[in-house]
């Protein structure tokens, strides 16, 4: 409206310069300043307006123009210079204001900003985070998940969820759902339904075909072990095989028999020719189909009985779903070659939808001390199963304990630690303590009512309290205050208590002081044992005079319920899964395991 227009043209009260000086000078004719000029409401709108703030230089300049050229300062040429300044005023704010400078935290996100930049892809940016859905998350997939999301999120793009579905034998549809949930508490969503590589199956098929008839790929009857040891190690080359040079039309016809189910498994494969000399071993004549006949898969039965290899369908998945930015962890560096050499084959056959290839970024996987980090470990622990100590309220909570990403949701970890995860290109063990630290800076930034709890309850009569219970007002998130019952009769943990102190003990002891959380000091008085000897109850006395003031030096501060008005609670409490730092240095992992790992408290 008119008056947001002049407000903004009248908000500043003097020009100032780059250097932030002030310009104020007189009209010749009425010896107004352009202060006073500028400000001045044309005739018939009120009184002057007040008040400074920002004004495009563009205006100011039309502004004091229109001055120096007015001869004479009357209430309708005045008008007339409101009406131009608000004009240029508008014009000004409705241009695009200049966009953010966004700027990369690491290495990867350095790529992404000097792609977009560039507008190597036409300024788009779409990640992907690519499970195989035959396990559960552990925490360096919660990493992988916010490397890939937030570096869409940065820039403006998107990612998508694609499971790698090419392995049936150990594929569920349960772990493709714990993975969308994982997914969903760490904060993120993926963009439109989730892909499997399975869409792929009929077109990755097809240029697998191709590949034979421009003899880029031949069918291999040589069995697993021989494949090996032709393949040579990284220190020697690998050797032909055999089936190499076979004719384009046996392998066609090998290819076709492959796919009828006509080959049992083990007896042949389809593996590209690049060549058995190459200084990278992934680059050997790779497989791109095997015979899996068995068992059907879950989303596609029966359909196939071959079955395209990581290599075969993960560049080309990513190439037909346009992801710009593929990004993965250390492990897979040495396939980065043939991820491009697969991409640049298939483009050259004009039957790819992409003008400009994705391509492949590697960071450090994020791994932990005392934690299992691969499938094969994860599935061994899942299997023992006997040393978990004893029934859980949940089935699931036997996996929580070592897929960690629903592992670090049981126990309570807020997903806002996924912004303390950093990328790095040389991989490297962080100490467990460390991500504790982490998880309890996360808690206490997001979590708005912290709790008193008393695990192992020892009963307190205050015995100069009298008359009913108190309400105790404690803080809680912003400005709030939730409030705790306080009266004759608590609960302190026993662990906070000890007749016979050790050397160090801070805590409660016969005639000791400690200061109870948001309360009173209490001072023993009295211990009072059961039949059996064991302490089953103390008798204090409070200070009445010690609320909200600092307890005094030395005494310690311990947590405390209302031994009628709270609430008996099961805590589980989870320590580390491993009692070595690197269990897979063990012969046996499993041997690391700590037994206490998980410790369920009843009637806290």
């Amino acid at each position: 409206g008119s008056d947001a227009v002049r407000a903004m043209a009248s908000a500043s009260a003097l020009i100032s310069c780059r250097r932030n000086s002030r310009l104020a000078l007189p009209c010749r004719k009425c010896q107004r300043s352009w202060r006073g000029i500028l400000l001045a409401p044309p005739a018939g709108e009120g009184g002057a307006s007040s008040g400074r703030g920002p004004w495009s230089a563009r205006s100011a300049a039309l502004c004091l123009g229109l001055a120096l050229s007015a001869r004479a300062w009357s209430r309708s040429s005045r008008a007339a210079m409101h009406t131009a300044a608000r004009a240029a005023v508008a014009r000004a704010a409705a241009k695009k204001a200049p966009e953010a400078v966004v700027e990369a935290e690491n290495f990867l996100e350095d790529l992404v900003a000097s792609d977009v930049k560039r507008k190597t892809h036409g300024g788009r940016v779409r990640t992907r985070f690519p499970p195989e859905p035959n396990g559960y998350l552990h925490i360096g997939h919660a990493k992988s998940i916010c490397v890939n999301f937030r570096a869409a999120e940065k820039f403006g793009g998107v990612t998508n969820l694609r499971f790698d579905d090419t392995n049936p034998a150990s594929e569920k549809q349960e772990f493709i759902d714990s993975i969308k949930e994982d997914v969903r508490w760490l904060g993120f969503q993926w963009d439109g339904p989730e892909h499997y590589a399975s869409d792929y199956f009929g077109q990755l098929h097809d240029w697998a075909v191709e590949f034979i008839q421009r003899g880029w790929a031949y069918v291999d009857e040589l069995s697993a072990e021989e494949i090996s040891e032709y393949r040579g190690s990284l220190t020697t080359p690998g050797k032909d095989s055999p089936f190499r040079d076979r004719p384009v039309a046996e392998s066609l016809e090998l290819f076709a028999d492959m796919r009828a189910g006509k080959i049992e498994k083990g007896k042949a494969v389809l593996r590209a020719k690049i060549s058995m000399q190459h200084q990278n071993v992934i680059m050997r004549d790779p497989i791109m189909y095997r015979v899996l006949p068995e068992p059907p898969h879950p989303r596609t039965g029966s359909e196939w009985p071959i079955y395209p290899s990581y290599d075969w369908a993960h560049g080309l998945s990513d190439a037909i779903e346009n992801i710009t930015h593929s990004v993965c962890t250390l492990e897979f560096n040495m396939h980065n070659e043939l991820y491009d050499w697969f991409n640049e084959k298939v483009q050259s056959l004009g039957s790819l939808d992409c003008e400009v290839l994705p391509r492949q970024y590697e960071f450090a996987r994020l791994q932990a001390g005392h934690d299992a980090h691969c499938r094969v470990q994860a599935e061994a622990e899942a299997a023992g199963g006997g040393w978990l100590g004893g029934e859980l309220e949940r089935p699931e909570d036997a996996n929580a304990l070592w897929h960690e990403a629903s592992w670090l949701s049981s126990r309570g970890t807020s997903p806002l630690l996924r912004v303390g995860w950093g990328n790095e290109e040389a991989n490297s063990v962080i100490e467990f303590n460390l991500l504790e630290s982490c998880v309890r800076d996360a808690l206490q930034a997001s979590v708005k009512a912290k709790l008193l709890c008393v695990l192992k309850p020892l009963r307190v009569v205050v015995t100069n309290w009298e008359g009913p219970d108190e309400v105790l007002e404690v803080p809680a998130e912003g400005s709030d205050l939730r409030q705790l019952p306080f009266g004759r009769e608590l609960l302190i943990d026993s662990e906070d208590f000890m007749e016979v102190p050790t050397k160090g003990f801070k805590r409660l002891v016969p005639g000791g002081t400690v200061k109870l959380r948001f309360g009173y000091t209490l001072t023993c008085d009295e211990v009072v044992h059961d039949e059996n000897g064991e302490v089953s109850e103390l008798r204090c006395s409070y200070d009445p005079e010690s609320l909200g003031k600092r307890p005094p030096k030395k005494v310690a501060v311990v947590h405390w319920a209302h031994a009628e008005k709270s609430v008996p609670v099961n805590v589980r409490l989870y320590d580390r899964l491993f009692a070595d730092s690197r269990p897979e240095d063990r012969d046996d992992f499993l041997e690391a395991l700590n037994q206490e790992s998980l410790t369920l408290v009843e009637s806290a």
